[in-house]
């Protein structure tokens, strides 16, 4: 109040100097002395001054008008901080943009004035100080009671590719399952493209783009982009949470067991998908939405809002690429590549302002990370089946764990193909199968760098299984396990995709190998036994004696190798049943023709088997069963 009082009004003032000069200019002009000439410019300057007058006036009563003006929203901004509950939001807003406009009025009234205008401009700033706080309150309110969450099964995001259980022995999970998971890859829809949804209630969009008018328009910008980016990043905080992405420091990751690694890198990839082409779209548009009337602002905000989130799962990709490159981590690190690669165009899009540049070099840089990750896994998963060292012999010849693996590792590889050719074209073309790059027969395909490694993989196979097989100290099972594990691989390559890779040449190749295999077996294991049938034998110069010796001893041999190849195993039943008809065909003939021939000259009791007897019995090889002949 007392400072009112020392406060004289520059109107009052200038109302009180032309008064008093008005009075002298009309005692002068009304003097006789003067002349007309003089009168006449005195009475002039006297209507100058009385219009300088009633512009005073109206000054005077312009200020007064503003000082009520005041009061008023003094009143309302007051009875508001005293009970917000008492008025409606947009109501607070009308008052708001009453002291704006006051204050811009009293800008415009004040600039070449002093005294009382700048004391009510002064005032009115004081007021807009005091409603901001109560304004960013009801931002915040907004903001919290409005925000809206999707479920994560909003988006098709599942992946149907089988895990490939890998331990040291290279033992797995049944190869059905891995074939189911082929299947349901191959056949599954293409995932979802960029979408957006509402994040806040649209019914608030309008309330919210006022809010951000008027604190902008008071130069409260900073204020409101704080409140806005902090609300924000809370919202999308709880929604990491919602998909249940916990926040591990680097270190951790390194140090978790591969089955909880592997889970939560499920839930990154799930994550990424969903956080880049679902909820930061919808965040950036709206900050947009709210903020796109403002220039760069918008962009601003969403960088603040989405930056730290975005640096913390690349920091968990960081972590996984950083970590040992086992062969079981290849399909998780090609799974989070193949993320990277297919949203690398929504985060150029998303962060392409110069404020997200470091997000979008960052995340390109764990892109080209996880490609020499997978590269060095590669390496990892060659020397992995180099050093598999056996030292006792695979049991019953059959096909071995290591062979199961390594094929349905490279056929779900095949999945990845497209990936896996980005990703070698630069690693060496040198086809160790000896397939030539300028053979014309050779399919394009067979020509990548994805069936070069393949075929390189294959023939490190063949040399472990080539030094497995020198465990046996019988050379027929020698040759079984390898003709087993061959064809093995020939038909994994020939009933899947594996076979556009690996091309016509190589399962050509590997038809024989496994075909002369076979022979070799017939040859080491039959040879003797059908020596002791030939024709040469049966002489009429050979003994009745000698005759019921050698029937005798083809019996006993026979018999010991039913024994003893009763019990190896060939799993492939159209397999095992061509070796036992080629067995057969070579062994009943001749055993009939020797029996038949020399039937006057041998006794009964020597000839143990019948024909049908010996065909039956060939038919009970490779069973995995062992059995003896007793008759």
């Amino acid at each position: 109040m007392e400072e009112n009082k020392s406060v004289i009004s520059t109107c009052e003032q200038d109302q009180h100097v032309v008064a008093a000069a008005q009075h002298i200019l009309k005692a002068l002009a009304a003097s006789k002395t003067v002349s007309e000439d003089l009168r006449k410019t005195l009475l002039d300057l006297e209507t100058q001054l009385s219009s300088i007058s009633i512009v005073n006036e109206r000054k005077r009563t312009g200020i007064k008008q503003f000082e009520r003006q005041l009061k008023c929203v003094e009143d309302k901004v007051m009875k508001w901080e005293t009970n917000p509950s008492s008025n409606e939001s947009c109501e607070y807003l009308k008052v708001v943009g009453e002291i704006q406009t006051l204050i811009q009025s009293l800008e415009n009234f004040s600039v070449n004035e002093k005294g009382k205008p700048k004391e009510l401009l002064r005032r009115a700033n004081e007021i807009l100080q005091v409603a901001m706080p109560s304004l960013e309150k009801e931002l915040v309110h907004i903001l919290v009671q409005h925000k809206q969450y999707f479920e994560p099964e909003y988006m098709s995001f599942h992946s149907n590719r089988m895990d490939i259980v890998y331990d040291e022995s290279f033992r797995l999970v049944e190869e059905e399952q891995i074939n189911e998971a082929s299947r349901s890859s191959s056949s599954a829809s293409r995932q979802s493209e960029a979408s957006t949804i509402d994040l806040v209630n649209p019914t608030v969009l309008q309330h919210l783009k006022s809010i951000a008018s008027f604190m902008f328009g008071s130069k409260y910008h900073q204020e409101f982009c704080q409140v806005f980016v902090t609300s924000r990043r809370d919202a999308l905080a709880e929604y990491l949470v919602i998909l249940e992405m916990e926040k591990l420091r680097i270190e951790d990751v390194i140090k978790l067991e591969w089955h909880c690694l592997n889970n939560e890198i499920k839930k990154w990839i799930r994550a990424m998908k969903i956080i880049v082409r679902v909820y930061l779209v919808s965040e950036k548009r709206l900050c947009e939405q709210i903020l796109g009337d403002f220039g760069s602002f918008y962009q601003c905000c969403f960088s603040e809002i989405s930056q730290s989130f975005m640096l913390h799962l690349l920091n968990f990709g960081e972590a996984v690429a950083m970590g040992t490159h086992t062969p079981e981590k290849m399909f998780r690190l090609l799974d989070m590549y193949e993320v990277l690669e297919h949203l690398a165009v929504d985060v150029d899009i998303l962060f392409f302002e110069e404020v997200g540049s470091f997000v979008r070099g960052e995340f390109h840089k764990l892109r080209r990370s996880f490609g020499e990750s997978v590269k060095s896994t590669f390496v990892a998963f060659r020397n992995a089946i180099a050093s598999n060292h056996s030292k006792t012999p695979f049991p019953q010849g059959g096909v071995h764990h290591v062979t199961k693996y390594v094929m349905n590792y490279i056929m779900t590889l095949g999945e990845y193909g497209d990936t896996l050719n980005l990703l070698l074209v630069d690693e060496s073309s040198i086809d160790p199968a000896g397939n030539n790059n300028n053979k014309p027969d050779l399919p394009c395909l067979s020509l990548c760098p994805t069936a070069c490694q393949f075929r390189s993989i294959t023939a490190t196979l063949e040399s472990n299984l080539s030094n497995k097989s020198k465990l046996y100290k019988d050379k027929a099972l020698q040759h079984v396990f390898m003709m087993n594990n061959i064809h093995y691989m020939v038909q994994k390559v020939k009933c899947s995709g594996l076979s556009h890779f690996f091309g016509d040449r190589w399962l050509r190749q590997h038809t024989a190998m496994y075909q002369r295999d076979a022979r070799c077996y017939e040859m080491v294991s039959w040879g003797s036994l059908l020596s002791m049938l030939k024709e040469d034998s049966v002489s009429n110069c050979v003994s009745r004696r000698t005759l019921e010796k050698k029937c005798k001893e083809f019996c006993t041999a026979f018999g010991e190798v039913y024994r003893v190849q009763t019990e190896w195993f060939i799993s492939d039943l159209l397999l095992r049943e061509d070796l036992q008809i080629s067995v057969s065909q070579k062994v009943v003939p001749a055993y009939r023709t020797y029996t038949g021939k020399n039937s006057y000259n041998i006794a009964e009791k020597y000839i143990k088997y019948s024909v049908d007897d010996l065909q039956s019995y060939i038919l009970d090889l490779f069973q995995g069963s062992p059995k003896s002949l007793h008759k």
